[in-house]
């Protein structure tokens, strides 16, 4: 199939450009200047330029390529400011809202038969009820002030995308990623907080987090474009798990001292009320769909093997 990715320069386009070309695909890759020109030619895909937020190019893009599927992994997420955490997503935000209806109208007008998209299952779940979430469950409909506009672009997303009849609409879920080009990335920022002690657990530890390797996101990726329904699929390993439980494990390791502990009130003034979220309220996600409906199995069945290749 002709294929259109757009977000292929990223950690996930990176590892999905190349699993695309090497099942037979034929892969343009839209990037948003000539200098990621040659970074796409070697990953495999034919170039065409636009900016995502500008309407006529990306339509003039998509009406290059031609595609029959448009893959939407636009991100713009560097480092994450749990104390500022809606400035740490506004990029992306925009880019969920914006992006998502510039590619749905060029698509639309270029008769795309199948628009996949990339979604957040990591830390949009309601935070009631049980510890992991299925597809059925809905969104957080009261995220905390920083975290709303987050979430409400990933709504924003979803619906659009499932609301275009014309098109078979496709939204994956993905977990916390960690693996090559991620923020968990062996040498990272993140891990190497950890390995210094500051990373604590905030208060119980409660939040339950779903990890998916980049590696496995992409194969999962490829999966859902080539046989996957109209619908929600999570994209996650098979082993939520608390802060409380995930965090020690990940410092050892790590060769390192375990993570301290700090009461909420202590974590609110250090990491943001968004912070404290993410350490005690988060909601996990079950990946039983995806594995049935899609035949995918992650070959990182768990973070706590993942972490250590």
């Amino acid at each position: 199939m002709r294929v259109l990715v757009a977000g292929a320069t990223g950690a996930m386009g990176k590892q999905l450009v190349p699993r695309l070309t090497g099942a037979g695909h034929e892969v343009f890759a839209m990037i948003r200047s000539a200098s990621d020109k040659a970074k796409t030619t070697q990953l495999g895909a034919v170039p065409v330029i636009a900016d995502a937020l500008d309407r006529a190019a990306v339509e003039a893009a998509v009406r290059q390529a031609s595609p029959e599927v448009v893959v939407h992994q636009l991100t713009a997420i560097g480092h994450i400011d749990t104390r500022h955490f809606d400035r740490s997503f506004a990029a992306t935000d925009r880019l969920r809202i914006e992006g998502t209806d510039n590619l749905l109208a060029a698509a639309r007008a270029a008769g795309v038969r199948r628009f996949v998209a990339q979604s957040n299952g990591a830390f949009t779940y309601g935070r009631t009820g049980g510890p992991v979430k299925t597809e059925q469950d809905p969104l957080d409909p009261a995220p905390i002030p920083p975290m709303a506009p987050m979430i409400a672009a990933v709504k924003h997303l979803e619906n659009a995308v499932l609301g275009a009849t014309w098109t078979e609409g496709i939204v994956l879920r993905y977990g916390a990623f960690y693996g090559p080009g991620t923020s968990m990335a062996p040498g990272s920022e993140q891990l190497e907080m950890i390995r210094k002690r500051k990373f604590p657990v905030v208060g119980d530890g409660g939040g339950v987090w779903s990890f998916v390797h980049i590696a496995d996101a992409a194969e999962a990726t490829v999966a859902a474009l080539e046989h996957g329904d109209r619908g929600v699929y999570n994209i996650v390993d098979d082993d939520p798990a608390p802060v409380a439980e995930w965090l020690p494990e990940l410092a050892t390791m790590l060769d390192a001292k375990k993570p301290m502990r700090v009461p909420r009130f202590v974590g609110r003034l250090a990491a943001g009320p968004a912070g404290v979220v993410l350490m005690t309220e988060l909601r996990g996600a079950s990946n039983a769909k995806a594995k049935r409906e899609l035949g995918w199995r992650p070959a990182h069945s768990s973070w706590r093997q993942g972490f250590q290749v």
